[in-house]
């Protein structure tokens, strides 16, 4: 249905990886001690708990709330990388061998648009669903295609994958 290169564990394990690695960035970084602050008052990264408060996933304290919080973004990223796999698989699209995804867009902006849209629809208080991030989220989309291309050439080129795609 989704194609060869999905699977139960890779949605499991990557789901709770991403929860993992936001607990060691949220446990590694007091909330603030990695922003970069310019003279205009801008920040380059904002701690991923900055506003949770309240929110549903601030549960357990910091490190809790920071495994929640990773694990349902690392889960919504890979179910949208499931439905661009489903659509393509549903319009005859399948990988094969070295030649490249039919439908280049599938591959690369679903995961990224479903972080987003569930950022902004479920995460209330935190940062992440901040109203001035949406700007930024949409430039994130349209350069997204052309970082994927970029480094699934560069880890083809470096021997780290197997096809260039």
């Amino acid at each position: 249905m989704l194609g060869d290169g999905k699977t139960w564990n890779g949605l499991i394990g990557g789901s709770l990886t991403s929860g993992l690695l936001c607990l060691l960035i949220a446990s590694t970084f007091d909330q603030g001690s990695m922003d970069t602050v310019f003279a205009d008052g801008s920040t380059v990264f904002a701690h991923p708990l900055i506003g949770s408060e309240g929110a549903w996933f601030a549960i357990g304290g910091a490190a809790g709330a920071a495994f929640i919080l990773g694990t349902f973004l690392g889960f919504t990223c890979l179910l949208g990388d499931s439905v661009g796999s489903f659509v393509k698989r549903r319009r005859g699209l399948k990988r094969e061998g070295n030649v490249s995804s039919k439908a280049p867009l599938l591959d690369t902006l679903p995961f990224a648009i479903m972080v987003f849209l569930c950022g902004q629809l479920f995460l209330g208080p935190s940062v992440l669903a901040a109203e001035e991030l949406r700007l930024p989220m949409v430039a994130l989309i349209v350069i997204t295609p052309i970082l994927h291309r970029s480094f699934n050439l560069i880890g083809y080129k470096i021997g780290w994958k197997d096809v260039p795609y």
